[in-house]
């Protein structure tokens, strides 16, 4: 049987551990979305002391704050994407695209018969 190839290429940053990848992407556009870190982890089934876990090793490998959070109270918390974190989710969405756009493009010229 015939069978359509395709691959696989998940992208990761890398400081001296793993900074960032797509699922602190995601955790970080949900948050951007929902304007709450416990929201955002029980829409991804996150633990929500993971989440925080890797959002604090990542601000601290970067040296920039990704968020801006206020805890909960009679008004409620929240949190907010800054600015920087922002740019840096942004870039790596764009380089993951164009990444990914050149990889699509190398595979159909390596396997395109088979693809």
């Amino acid at each position: 049987m015939d069978q359509q190839l395709r691959y696989t290429l998940v992208l990761k940053v890398y400081g001296e551990d793993k900074i960032f990848g797509p699922g602190i992407a995601e955790l970080l556009e949900k948050i951007d979305c929902v304007h709450s870190i416990r929201k955002a982890t029980l829409e991804m089934g996150m633990a929500y002391s993971k989440a925080w876990s890797i959002i604090k090793t990542a601000e601290t490998s970067l040296g920039f704050p990704l968020l801006s959070s206020t805890t909960g109270g009679a008004g409620g918390g929240g949190a907010v994407l800054t600015d920087r974190g922002r740019q840096f989710l942004l870039s790596y969405r764009k380089f993951e695209t164009i990444v990914h756009d050149f990889a699509d493009e190398i595979f159909m010229e390596m396997f395109g018969a088979q693809a």
